[in-house]
C-alpha cells in the first residue's frame, strides 16, 4: 500500500472535472501525488473538508482540462484511489440526452451502462483470467441515496438511466445518435473504464450524470459551447446534491461491491 505521509485516509472519492474544485465549496487540506504501475493520475489528487468529512477530489481532464476522454489514464486513476483507502467513489460527468424527457439540466443516477468504446484499457487482470460481473455497474446504496436527496432539494433528476459510453472525442454523427437512442437514454465518453475498473478493485462507484445537450438526434449539432454552459449551470445543482448527500453515506458498506472479486477468478 501507499505510504502517505500526510494521514490524510480519505473513504470517499469525486472525480469530475476544474468547475468542481471550488475553494467555496471544498476546504483543500493536503494534495497528494501518488506513483502508479500504470503511470501518472490525471492529476494530483486534491484532499479536501466538507463538513468535517475527507474527501478526496481528482480531476478526470487534468486541472487544465487538457486530456480528452480517450486519453484519460483511468488504470492509475482508479488505482491511486484504491492505494489511499478510498471505498466509495463518485464519478461526476456530463453526457447528452437520447430522450425527450432528459432534459438538459437534469441529473441522471445512471443505473445501467453499454459500452461502445474501442481501444481503452479495460482491466487491472492482464496476466489472469478474472471476469468479473458487471450486470449491475453502480452501487445501488449510493444510487439510493443520491436520488432521494435530489428529490428532497428540488433538483430534476432521473433515479435511473443507462448511459451509452461511445469512444469519442468526437461527437456521434446523426445516425450514430439514432441507433443509440435504440438501447440507451443518455450519452457520454468518460464511464468506460472508470466505473469498471472501480468494481475491479471493490470500490463502490456512482455516475451522477449532468444532461447538457440533446445530441445531435434532434437536428440540432452539439457544440462545446452548449455543453460548457449548461454544465455551468448544473455545476451548483450537482454542489448542492454533494452536501446534502456525502454526510449521510454510512460508514458501513451494506452492499455487495466490496466483493466482485468472488467467484470472478476462473
Amino acid at each position: 500500500m501507499l505510504n502517505n505521509p500526510s494521514g490524510l485516509n480519505p473513504k470517499i472519492a469525486i472525480i469530475g472535472g476544474s468547475g468542481l474544485e471550488d475553494p467555496n465549496f471544498f476546504k483543500e487540506v493536503g494534495e497528494i501525488k501518488v506513483k502508479t504501475p500504470f503511470g501518472d493520475t490525471s492529476s494530483p489528487i486534491r484532499i479536501s473538508d466538507l463538513n468535517g468529512q475527507k474527501i478526496a477530489f481528482l480531476s478526470r481532464h487534468g486541472a487544465n482540462h487538457g486530456i480528452p476522454p480517450h486519453m484519460v489514464n483511468s488504470k492509475a486513476n482508479i488505482w491511486a484511489l484504491k492505494e489511499l483507502g478510498v471505498e466509495r467513489i463518485i464519478g461526476i460527468c456530463a453526457v447528452g440526452s437520447l430522450k425527450e424527457e432528459y432534459k438538459p439540466g437534469n441529473i441522471v443516477v445512471c443505473d445501467q451502462s453499454i459500452d461502445f468504446t474501442k481501444k481503452r484499457d479495460y482491466t487491472f487482470y492482464d496476466d489472469s483470467a478474472v471476469h468479473i460481473s458487471l450486470a449491475d455497474p453502480f452501487c445501488p446504496e449510493l444510487r439510493s441515496l443520491f436520488f432521494e436527496e435530489a428529490k428532497k432539494l428540488e433538483i430534476p433528476a432521473h433515479e435511473s438511466g443507462t448511459y451509452a459510453c461511445i469512444e469519442g472525442p468526437r461527437f456521434s454523427t446523426k445516425a450514430e445518435s439514432k441507433f443509440f437512442m435504440n438501447f440507451a437514454d443518455v450519452i457520454g465518453m468518460t464511464l468506460v473504464p472508470e466505473a469498471q475498473l472501480a468494481k475491479e478493485l471493490g470500490i463502490c462507484y456512482l455516475s451522477l450524470a449532468m444532461v447538457t445537450d440533446y445530441d445531435c438526434w434532434k437536428d440540432h449539432p452539439v457544440t462545446y459551447e452548449e455543453v460548457a454552459r449548461i454544465m455551468g449551470e448544473n455545476q451548483e445543482k450537482i454542489k448542492k446534491i454533494l452536501n446534502s448527500s456525502l454526510s449521510k453515506i454510512n460508514s458501513q458498506r451494506n452492499c455487495s461491491c466490496s466483493k466482485s472479486l468472488e467467484s470472478a477468478e476462473a
